[in-house]
Parts: C-alpha cells; sequence; structure tokens
C-alpha cells in the first residue's frame, strides 16, 4: 500500500494510519512481528518516518516495542482484557447517562436511524464484518451524545484496542440476540431514562468481556 497518492498529511501520520487500519481489521495479528524496514518498502517512506508511526501507535497501546527483539503487534493477556473492559464499561455508562440527560430531537433521531440500520443488518446481513461495523457505531453513537469530549477522547482509544482485539475473535451473535442486547440500551437512552441507560450499558459491557475471557486462553473471569 503505498502512500504517494495521499499528500496532504504529514507521510508519518498516513503510515501510522495505513498501519492501524492494517491492526483493526486483522491483517496484522497480535504478536506479528514488524520491522522498519519492510514496513518502509510496504508503505514508500524512510525508515525514519516508519519509526515515528510506530512510536504513534505505541502510545494508542496497539504496538510495543520490546528490548533486544523489536516492534510487535501488541498481544492481550487476561488481565489486559478485564481492564479494557472495565475502562469501556464505565466510559460507556456514564456516557449514556449523559446522553439520556441531555437527548435533544436531533439525537433522539440521530440514534433512533443508527440503531434502526445496525439491527437491521443483524437481523438480515450475513456479513460479519458490516455488523461489527455497526456495532461500534451504535456505541460510539452512544458516547458522541454525551457531549463530553475528554469521555469521546478516551472512548475512542478503548475502541481501538477492543477492536484490534476482536478483529480475530469476533464471531456475531444470533441476529435476535444481538437486538435483544441493544435495543433496550436504545430505548432507554430515547425515553431519557438515566439510570436505565448506564446500567444496561454497564451490564452489557461487563457481560461481552467475560464472554471474551472465556475464549481459548483467556482463563480468567470479571
Amino acid at each position: 500500500m503505498a502512500l504517494s497518492t495521499l499528500k496532504r498529511q504529514p507521510a508519518e501520520q498516513l503510515a501510522a494510519d495505513a498501519l492501524k487500519e492494517e491492526i483493526l481489521t486483522g491483517a496484522l495479528k497480535p504478536g506479528d512481528r514488524l520491522t522498519e524496514a519492510s514496513l518502509a518498502d510496504q508503505f514508500g517512506v524512510s525508515r525514519g518516518t516508519v519509526r515515528i508511526a510506530l512510536h504513534q501507535l505505541s502510545s494508542a497501546g496497539l504496538v510495543v516495542l520490546t528490548p533486544y527483539t523489536g516492534w510487535s503487534v501488541a498481544s492481550f493477556e487476561p488481565h489486559d482484557l478485564w481492564e479494557i473492559y472495565t475502562l469501556r464499561a464505565g466510559l460507556e455508562s456514564t456516557a449514556a447517562r449523559l446522553a439520556a440527560d441531555r437527548l435533544d430531537a436531533a439525537g433522539a433521531a440521530r440514534l433512533e436511524a443508527i440503531a434502526k440500520d445496525f439491527f437491521a443488518a443483524a437481523l438480515g446481513s450475513a456479513d460479519v464484518s458490516e455488523v461489527k461495523r455497526k456495532d461500534f457505531a451504535f456505541h460510539r453513537c452512544i458516547v458522541e451524545l454525551s457531549g463530553n469530549g475528554r469521555i469521546e477522547h478516551h472512548y475512542r482509544l478503548v475502541e481501538q484496542q477492543v477492536r484490534m482485539f476482536i478483529s480475530s475473535t469476533y464471531r456475531a451473535d444470533h441476529g435476535t440476540i444481538i437486538v435483544e442486547h441493544h435495543r433496550p440500551i436504545a430505548e432507554a437512552i430515547l425515553r431519557r431514562d438515566a439510570d436505565l441507560a448506564a446500567r444496561l450499558c454497564e451490564e452489557h459491557c461487563t457481560s461481552e468481556g467475560e464472554r471474551l475471557l472465556r475464549l481459548p486462553g483467556m482463563e480468567k473471569s470479571l
């Protein structure tokens, strides 16, 4: 993937974005080795540019630099996953409470449209990647409706790590189960029931974390 067609951004940012996309889509797996030379050839940039890009992604928790070994895509241990999902539960439950408290007509229309699109995909699409994208869009909408920029900032970092982990493990539940898990959250926010919205979001994120921790190699409960 050459970066020559996109020159309006700094090369290191383009390289970071391209590499991040490969990680988040699962093209690169947790633990995969990353060498500056091969990435420089792949993206058509200098090794110094790649090094800056790698340090950017390291700050986001997507890659790690191990002494005497080099760069690799970050791997998650059970405790890492527990930390990510407890943080996600806290951020999303607070966001849902704020979203319900401050919901206006435009926000309600936006949430209804995104939820409708997500639920239709869950019930009618065999494309797991499409369902996954719309799942994240639904949760991101709730966070954005909170109106709290700091929650949004921290949520974006958590979302990247969640996307990275599940890129190779995500298996969509049956569509009716997906809708059963998410529709009550949307309905609580639309009714402006802040307490219920916060509780449902926390329960959903916690149960999803517990499900992932039951995957092979993740033998730990929350």
